[in-house]
C-alpha cells in the first residue's frame, strides 16, 4: 500500500548564501525523499526561507533596502543553489507569506484560548546605544553552566544549555560592544510545561533516535520553562493580533512555515491540507534537522502542534554538523565553503555521493576530509562504478551495432544483484546511507571481478567468440544498470544519463527485477571523470601565515597635488560585500569577501571598531580600489582596499555608491 509522506528540511535563514553545511541537510533529506518516490510512495517535500527577525531587519537597513527586497534576493539565490544540487522540492516558499500569517495567528489563538499563553512583565537586555531591545542571540557572554566564553544569549554551543541572556556572565551587545542594561517590557509566554507528560511519551515513542531522546531527558530533568513567543518593535515579522507593538518571535512562525509552504502547494495542486496536518489520519510527517535546533523541534514544536489541535511529527531525524578537514566550518580558517564556491570547482553529485557515503542515522558530525573526498570519488564513482559501463559498452557498439545479447551467461549473478535491493532499501529507509553505499560498492567490486575473470578484451580477438563477448558485456551492463538504480536517490542526474544510455526509461525500485536483453543501447559517453586533487584543495583558501613586519615609525601623511594621469591609474569599482567576519588575533581588522564583477576576492579592512557586528555589512555595496597590489599579511592575502571616511576608530564610514550602481561598475 503506497504511503503518503510529507517531508521537510529545516528552514534556512534568509540572511546569507547557502553553505555546504546547510546543503548537507538538504541532500540528506532529498536522498530519502527520492528513495520513497522510487518505492512508489506519494512523498511530498516542502521547505521555505526563514525570513523574520532582527538580523533580517538590520541587514536590510544596512543595505538601504527593505526587508522584503532582501529576502526576495536571498530566496532567488537559494533556489538556484538547491536546483544545482538536484534537491527535488515540491515547493520552496517563504515564511513571509499570507499563508504563514494565517496559520501563525490560528495556532496562537488556539493556544491562547486553551490557557497555554501567559502574559507577564519581564526584564530584558536593552542596548542604549542602538536604541532597541536585544534578541537573545544579539547578546554574547560566558555560559552560566559550563563557563565557555563567547556564547549566544539563548543557548551554549559547547554544552547545549539553554538560558536567558540575563544569566550570561559578562554579557555584551553584539551591535555596539557595550554592556546591555535591563529594561522592563510585557511579553507573551507559551506554557511548555503544560505538555510535559505528552512530550515524555512522544519523545520515547520511536519518533527520535535513542541518543536524541536521551539528550532530551536532560531538559526534562532541568524542568521545562515557559517560552517567550513575543518580541518588541522594531522587528520584522508578524504583529500579534491585539498586542500593538508586539511581534511573534521568529521561532514561533518559522516551523509553522512548514504548514504554510504545504498549504501553498495544496492550493495549487489539490492536495488535502487537513489529511496531512490533522490528527487521526494515516499520513506521515517527517522533519530533517540539525542538532543545534533539537530543542525547538523536539519540545516546542510538538507541544505547539498538540495545543493547537494539529498532528505531531512521525519522525524528527537529527544530524550532526559538517566539518572540513576535521575542523568546524569557519570563515577565518578558509573552511567556510559556500554552495556557489563548490559549484565553481566540482560537480554537485560528487558532494551528494560523499555525504551519502559518510552519513548514518545518528547525530555524529560528518567530516569532509578533502583528500578523502578526491580519493573516494576517483576510486569508487570513476574506478568502480562507471568503469563497468565504460569497459563493456564498446564491445556492444563495435561488433553488434549496440544490441545487447538475448540472454545472460550468469543469470544467478544478476538475481543476486537484484535481490540485494531489499537489504539496500531497508538501509535507505533507516537513513543508514553509508551502509547502503558500502553494500552497493561491494556489489560493484563483484561486477568488476566478473569482467576481469571473463576478459572480454581477450575473447574479442577471436571472431568465432563474438557471441560470447556480447553475452559477457551484456551481463556487465545489466549489473551496472542495477547498481545505478540503487544509487539513483544519491546521484539522480547520473542515473538519468545512464537510463538514456541504456534506453530503459525512468527506473523505479522494482524495474530492475528482470534483466535488459535484446535491446539497442546508445553510444556510451563518459558518465563521470576523475577529479584533480587541486580542484578539491581549491575549495578552501590557502592562508599562508607570514611573519609580521615591524611596524614603521608613524609619519604624517604627505599630501601633494596629483595629475589626471596619476588618478587614472586607480581602478575604482563598485563592489558588493558577500561576507564579513572578524579576524582572530586582530583587534582592528575585518575580513571582507567582495565581488567587483570579476569574482570573489578577500580584502582586510581596519574597520572593526566601527562595525562590531560584521554581518550588517553583508550585501552592502562599497567602492573598491581594485588594482591595489595584493599584500600578504599574517592572516592571509588582501586583494584590494575598500574606501572609507572619518577620523578613525568607531567613527569610520564606508563609502557607498548611489542606489542603482552594480558590482563591477567603474567609479568615475
Amino acid at each position: 500500500m503506497p504511503r503518503k509522506i510529507l517531508v521537510t528540511s529545516a528552514l534556512p535563514y534568509a540572511n546569507g548564501p547557502t553553505h555546504l553545511g546547510g546543503m548537507t541537510e538538504m541532500v540528506q533529506t532529498d536522498i530519502w525523499v527520492r528513495f520513497q518516490r522510487m518505492r512508489g510512495h506519494h512523498c511530498t517535500y516542502v521547505c521555505a526561507d526563514d525570513t523574520h527577525g532582527t538580523p533580517i531587519m538590520l541587514q536590510a537597513r544596512s543595505e538601504g533596502i527593505s526587508p522584503e527586497q532582501l529576502i526576495a534576493r536571498v530566496g532567488a539565490e537559494r533556489r538556484r543553489s538547491f536546483a544545482a544540487f538536484h534537491v527535488s522540492f515540491d515547493n520552496y516558499y517563504t515564511t513571509h507569506s499570507p499563508e504563514n500569517r494565517h496559520y501563525t495567528e490560528l495556532v496562537f489563538r488556539a493556544l491562547d484560548a486553551a490557557g497555554h499563553i501567559a502574559r507577564r512583565k519581564v526584564t530584558q537586555a536593552y542596548d542604549e546605544q542602538a536604541g532597541m531591545f536585544l534578541p537573545d542571540r544579539y547578546v554574547k557572554g560566558t555560559c552560566p553552566r559550563c563557563g565557555t566564553p563567547d556564547q549566544y544569549g539563548d543557548s551554549c554551543e559547547a554544552c547545549g544549555a539553554t538560558y536567558a541572556p540575563s544569566e550570561l556572565r559578562d554579557p555584551v551587545s553584539v551591535l555596539s560592544g557595550t554592556r546591555p542594561v535591563e529594561r522592563e517590557s510585557e511579553h507573551l509566554f507559551f506554557r511548555l510545561g503544560d505538555f510535559e507528560p505528552m512530550l515524555r511519551e512522544w519523545t520515547r515513542s520511536g519518533t527520535l533516535h535513542e541518543a536524541v531522546a536521551n539528550k532530551l531527558d536532560e531538559w526534562f530533568e532541568a524542568g521545562l520553562k515557559d517560552w517567550d513567543v513575543s518580541r518588541d518593535a522594531p522587528y520584522f515579522g508578524f504583529e500579534i493580533p491585539g498586542a500593538p507593538g508586539k511581534y511573534f518571535y521568529v521561532w514561533l512562525d518559522a516551523p509553522i512555515g512548514y504548514m504554510a509552504s504545504f498549504a501553498n502547494l495544496c492550493a495549487r495542486t489539490g492536495l488535502d491540507f487537513d489529511e496531512y496536518w490533522r490528527p487521526g489520519g494515516d499520513t506521515e510527517l517527517h522533519h530533517f534537522i540539525g542538532k543545534d535546533i533539537l530543542y525547538f523541534h523536539s519540545l516546542f514544536w510538538p507541544a505547539t502542534l498538540e495545543g493547537a489541535g494539529f498532528r505531531k511529527p512521525t519522525g524528527v531525524h537529527v544530524h550532526g554538523f559538517l566539518t572540513v578537514n576535521g575542523q568546524k566550518m569557519s570563515k577565518s580558517r578558509g573552511t567556510f565553503i559556500t554552495a556557489q564556491r563548490y559549484l565553481e570547482h566540482l560537480p554537485p553529485e560528487y558532494f551528494r555521493y560523499f555525504i551519502a557515503a559518510k552519513i548514518g542515522p545518528g547525530v555524529d558530525d560528518i567530516d569532509m576530509n578533502l583528500e578523502e573526498f578526491a580519493t573516494r570519488v576517483n576510486a569508487e564513482i570513476v574506478g568502480k562504478l562507471v568503469n563497468i559501463a565504460s569497459r563493456c559498452a564498446p564491445f556492444i557498439a563495435r561488433a553488434h551495432g549496440g544490441r545487447l545479447a538475448t540472454g545472460l551467461p550468469e543469470p544467478e549473478l544478476y538475481a543476486e544483484f537484484s535481490a540485494a535491493g531489499a537489504r539496500i532499501a531497508a538501509m535507505y529507509e533507516a537513513r543508514e546511507y553509508s551502509s547502503a553505499v558500502r553494500e552497493i560498492m561491494a556489489l560493484a567490486d563483484r561486477a568488476n571481478q566478473y569482467i576481469d575473470q571473463r576478459k572480454p578484451w581477450l575473447l574479442a580477438r577471436d571472431p568465432a567468440r563474438a557471441g560470447e563477448v556480447q553475452a559477457v558485456a551484456t551481463q556487465g551492463l545489466n549489473l551496472f544498470r542495477v547498481l545505478m538504480a540503487w544509487l539513483k536517490p544519491v546521484m539522480p542526474e547520473m542515473a538519468a544519463r545512464a537510463e538514456r544510455f541504456l534506453g530503459t526509461g525512468e527506473a523505479s525500485w522494482t524495474s530492475v527485477a528482470q534483466p535488459l536483453l535484446g535491446t539497442v543501447i546508445q553510444p556510451y559517453e563518459p558518465l563521470a571523470t576523475r577529479v584533480d586533487p587541486k580542484q578539491v584543495s581549491a575549495l578552501v583558501e590557502a592562508l599562508a601565515p607570514a611573519a609580521p613586519s615591524p611596524a614603521p615609525a608613524p609619519q604624517e601623511p604627505q599630501v601633494g597635488p596629483v595629475t589626471i594621469e596619476d588618478f587614472s591609474r586607480l581602478d575604482l569599482r563598485v563592489a558588493r560585500i558577500l561576507d564579513a567576519e572578524t579576524v582572530e588575533g586582530a583587534d582592528k581588522l575585518l575580513k571582507l569577501t567582495v565581488d567587483a564583477g570579476q569574482g570573489a576576492r578577500t580584502v582586510f579592512a581596519g574597520i572593526r571598531q566601527a562595525y562590531r557586528d560584521p554581518t550588517v555589512l553583508v550585501g552592502r555595496q562599497v567602492v573598491l580600489l581594485a588594482n591595489l597590489k595584493p599584500r600578504k599579511m599574517r592572516f592571509g592575502v588582501s586583494e584590494g582596499m575598500v574606501l572609507a571616511a572619518g577620523p578613525g576608530g568607531a567613527e569610520i564610514f564606508l563609502v557607498s555608491p548611489d542606489a542603482g550602481a552594480a558590482p563591477g561598475m567603474q567609479v568615475k
